[in-house]
């Protein structure tokens, strides 16, 4: 019978991260042996971050972008463990510090582990493929609860990035993120963004294909957030003994072999 995979989680005091704590500790296949948080702070069960990451096959991360970035840093400087990344909205310079993280360590990067929402990002990518931006718009939705700080979420970038790659576009040079006053007839090729926010909404995304006559809808949405701890499993058992490099939930579901 193989070894349990060894998972460290990191944000110990977070909501998420506890509940991926649980979700790990509930699985046979995966064996959970630190918790730790940020430096100085050490609550019961918690162990300092250097422990964690000589105890841990891999790590989960479910915290800030610079803590994020930092943590990827340390498994680098260190050879290992690999690291699953869950946080969203990083500025380029710490996703830079992450892709060169990544040249030491496998690094597994997602603005959701929803195995759903990812096996959506990549329909839309397929759908964005085949729909000419000359006669079909595409228009991304997502709705929030009202204590998510960033906007548009990190899985509505990263369906604006796969319906991008679809096209061949960079999606900086085609988003559309806010539309105010009088903005003028849409742009052909544009990607656009709406965002709402309110209530306890777990999240609820959309991409929209529109032509003249018809409307092409994908849509997801959450019942609760035990389904991106399922999705971080399947993301940790994957990445682990994988060469360093920067991978996403396309890997895991077999897209980028498509």
């Amino acid at each position: 019978m193989p070894q349990p995979l060894r998972i460290a989680i990191a944000g110990a005091l977070g909501r998420m991260s506890r509940q991926m704590a649980e979700a790990v500790a509930a699985d046979p296949r995966l064996q959970l042996v630190a918790r730790f948080h940020r430096p100085g702070s050490m609550g019961e069960g918690q162990v300092e971050r250097d422990e964690a990451l000589a105890l841990a096959d891999v790590v989960v991360d479910f915290t800030m972008p610079a803590a994020s970035a930092e943590l990827a840093k340390a498994c680098a400087a260190r050879g290992g463990p690999a690291l699953v990344i869950g946080s969203t909205g990083f500025s380029a310079s710490e996703l830079a510090a992450i892709a060169d993280a990544a040249k030491k360590v496998a690094i597994m990067r997602s603005g959701s582990y929803s195995l759903g929402l990812n096996m959506l990002t990549g329909l839309a990518e397929q759908a964005a493929r085949a729909l000419a931006a000359d006669d079909c718009d595409i228009e991304i939705f997502e709705a929030h609860h009202r204590m998510k700080v960033d906007a548009p979420s990190g899985t509505a970038l990263m369906l604006g990035e796969a319906a991008a790659r679809g096209r061949g576009v960079v999606l900086d040079d085609v988003a559309r993120r806010t539309r105010d006053g009088l903005v003028g007839p849409r742009n052909a090729g544009e990607i656009g963004f709406a965002v709402m926010r309110g209530g306890s909404i777990v999240g609820e995304h959309s991409v929209s294909f529109l032509s003249d006559g018809e409307r092409l809808t994908l849509s997801h949405a959450a019942g609760d957030r035990s389904m991106f701890a399922r999705g971080a499993i399947a993301a940790a058992l994957w990445l682990a003994g994988r060469p360093p490099g920067e991978y996403d939930m396309r890997d895991v579901l077999g897209f980028t072999a498509l």
